[in-house]
């Protein structure tokens, strides 16, 4: 009975520590939005945000979760100039 409480126990763990990082997607996903936003309107952007809460993410240990990658500005830029190419 104590296995089958553990298992319980350890599964609760996983899926809080899998909201976190659920969460830490999203966010990223908005600093994202807010500096390809910047770029369209040619003002100053910054991929500090991004790349902090990508760290954050990367550090959650998780065998079902993907390592993100950092952005770069010049990420930033190439995805804005393929918008533009598509228009």
């Amino acid at each position: 009975m104590s296995v089958h409480k553990d298992l319980i126990k350890h599964a609760a763990n996983q899926n809080k520590t899998y909201q976190v990082f659920q969460e830490l997607d999203q966010q990223r996903e908005r600093y994202i939005e807010q500096a390809v936003e910047l770029c369209k309107q040619g003002l100053p952007f910054s991929t500090d945000k991004i790349n902090q809460v990508t760290n954050r993410m990367n550090k959650i240990n998780l065998r079902f979760v993907p390592t993100m990658k950092f952005v770069t500005g010049e990420m930033v830029q190439d995805y804005v100039q393929s918008l533009t190419k598509q228009q």
